[in-house]
């Protein structure tokens, strides 16, 4: 299973840089970044804060999708 997530989209939609992003959230602008590009799963206490600031379910932001090459 593998984790998508909208943060980039949701981010650009909101007007603010990933270091505004990650002020908000206590993390740096490179945990935004890995975080954006998928090579970085973040906390489920990371998932919610980075939702609470897009006013959306974590659910909305983050999307766990079937790995076609797992079983």
């Amino acid at each position: 299973m593998a984790i998508l997530n909208r943060v980039k989209e949701l981010r650009a939609a909101m007007g603010i840089n990933q270091q505004e992003l990650g002020s908000l959230v206590n993390v740096s602008r490179q945990t935004i970044s890995l975080i954006e590009r998928g090579d970085y799963n973040p906390s489920i206490t990371l998932a919610l804060k980075i939702s609470h600031v897009f006013q959306k379910n974590v659910e909305e932001v983050f999307v766990l999708t079937e790995d076609e090459y797992e079983q």
